[in-house]
């Protein structure tokens, strides 16, 4: 079940933020960097209409994890990003709640594509990305201050969607 963040999912958000799993999202990061981060993505709802939501699990309400649908600043496109907390890999969450984030977008935004900024070696979210159809973009524009070896481009394109013709 995707839902907007409370503040009880701060604190496991934090640890994993710390820890050396979020290597993969430049960490790892203070509680007070982690703090900007969450906060940042729960006030872009505000901001743009979109952001991230907790990943909850229907059956005992643990959270999963987060997914998000953001466009920070620094990014030249609308992301899907995702990240699960430890022990909830391999279970098909995240792809999961990217399938339902993605088609919340498509039919809330004035998209054609979004695409998935991923770190080289995160094979993780690179398998998601894949099982969500997204592919390789070499040519897409990067983050600001990124470069192609800091960052894959996968792009998702919108599924089901017909374009009218003049």
């Amino acid at each position: 079940m995707l839902r907007h963040h409370v503040m009880s999912d701060f604190e496991p958000l934090s640890d994993l933020m710390a820890s050396r799993r979020a290597q993969f999202m430049g960490g790892p990061f203070s509680a007070k960097d982690s703090w900007y981060m969450v906060a940042a993505e729960v006030g872009s709802w505000s901001l743009l209409g979109h952001g991230s939501w907790a990943i909850e699990r229907r059956a005992d309400s643990a959270l999963v994890g987060q997914v998000g649908i953001n466009r920070p600043a620094h990014f030249p496109e609308v992301e899907i990003g995702w990240v699960l907390l430890d022990g909830f890999e391999g279970h098909g969450y995240a792809t999961e709640a990217a399938l339902a984030a993605l088609d919340w977008a498509w039919a809330e935004l004035p998209v054609k594509t979004i695409v998935s900024y991923i770190t080289p070696g995160n094979n993780r979210s690179v398998a998601v990305a894949e099982r969500l159809g997204a592919e390789p973009d070499p040519k897409a524009p990067l983050p600001t201050g990124e470069t192609r070896d800091e960052t894959i481009v996968y792009r998702h394109a919108a599924r089901g969607r017909v374009e009218a013709c003049a």
